[in-house]
């Protein structure tokens, strides 16, 4: 790339109006320790650091991005995503404190969330799964932020576990918005996109069908609320369905209408369940069908004689939610969205979780999906 065009891309980067959140830090990098690396990502091009705010002793999250080693695309990438950061105000929504460049380097500054990504957790705490009220309230920070964004007029397009951060007074956040794309085309808001998310082959089995099958119909912000249900099983089964299937087969099995689903007494045969566990047959998260039979543990609480993982039984209502948002058909999705996941205030504690999240095991209320109800009035409920 010429030199100028670069230079003209890099001073862009930082050249957009700054948000208030962004005023106390510093955009100088000598004000920063940087402490260890905590992730990598966008072709290794960016680097993630645990770094300490010399000011105040604050720890935040850095993402160092190699600027020299970017293609002009890729920093135009970068800048559409830096434009949508500074537009949305969210508490569900990870904000950035401060952008830069340092030696050829873009950095963003962010709140370090203590306990990673949902995926983090997934690996290190819950490899066969959370219980339905560890997956309802960070499903809850999803559907708020999710929300927002829609009635921002955007799409998010890459919604995974992966992108949904967790901080270490349990606020859940949504991160990952490189692939954000507008509805509004011309000052008005289009009813459907068509483009195609760039740098999208890891999120390929999170994307709806619509999205992956690039016609004329195109799609709008429903793919949001397949990959919701996407997510959803990968909370839940520790894994993600179609994860391993070739990419052919993947879009084959969408187009078909084959619906992932959560892994558990119901779904899985009770023969099955008295296998040995191991990484095949279920593993796709695409069922064969409802079982009878078994021992049915509620919440999705896994039984602990040892025996399967999945033998586990999750409510019937998060069944439904999952099976709603996973229509082939995004019509069928329209009115699954915000109000089906609704807050019931009479319950006076939540179950203590593995892990000791204070906003968690602090709270007084729990979380109950309701996939049949969208009004409340009067019952001290509260839909979001």
């Amino acid at each position: 790339s010429p030199p100028q065009a670069r230079e003209d891309s890099h001073e862009s980067l930082t050249s957009l109006p700054r948000r208030d959140t962004m005023g106390s830090f510093l955009p100088d990098s000598s004000a920063y320790e940087l402490l260890t690396i905590i992730g990598r990502g966008l072709e290794d091009l960016m680097t993630v650091n645990l770094a300490r705010y010399r000011p105040t002793g604050e720890h935040v999250a850095i993402r160092r991005i190699d600027l020299e080693s970017c293609t002009n695309e890729m920093v135009n990438y970068l800048q559409a995503e830096l434009h949508v950061s500074k537009l949305f105000h969210h508490s569900s929504i990870l904000p950035y404190r401060s952008i830069f460049i340092a030696q050829n380097e873009l950095w963003v500054i962010s709140p370090f969330m203590a306990y990673g990504s949902a995926r983090d957790l997934i690996s290190s705490h819950f490899t066969d799964g959370m219980n339905e009220l560890a997956i309802a309230y960070i499903l809850l920070g999803m559907l708020k932020a999710l929300d927002y964004i829609h009635h921002m007029g955007y799409v998010h397009r890459s919604v995974k576990a992966s992108h949904v951060l967790i901080s270490v007074d349990g606020q859940v956040c949504m991160s990952g918005l490189r692939s954000i794309i507008s509805l509004i085309r011309h000052g008005q808001r289009a009813r459907v996109v068509h483009d195609f998310p760039q740098y999208s082959i890891k999120v390929l089995p999170w994307l709806s069908p619509e999205v992956l099958q690039q016609n004329l119909q195109g799609y709008d912000f429903r793919s949001d609320i397949y990959s919701l249900g996407i997510t959803a099983c990968e909370l839940a089964n520790g894994h993600v369905p179609f994860k391993d299937m070739p990419a052919t087969q993947m879009l084959l099995e969408k187009l078909n209408g084959t619906v992932p689903c959560l892994l558990d007494t119901t779904t899985i045969p009770p023969e099955e369940l008295t296998m040995k566990p191991s990484r095949s047959g279920a593993d796709s998260g695409i069922c064969e069908g409802p079982s009878t039979g078994g021992a049915h543990h509620s919440n999705g609480e896994p039984s602990s004689s040892g025996s399967h993982p999945y033998s586990r039984t999750f409510s019937p209502h998060f069944h439904a939610f999952v099976e709603l948002c996973l229509q082939r058909d995004p019509e069928k999705r329209s009115s699954v969205g915000h109000r089906r996941l609704c807050l019931t205030c009479s319950v006076p504690s939540l179950r203590t979780l593995p892990l000791d999240w204070p906003a968690w095991s602090l709270a007084s209320a729990t979380w109950m999906w309701m996939t049949g109800i969208s009004d409340h009035r009067g019952t001290g409920k509260r839909c979001v």
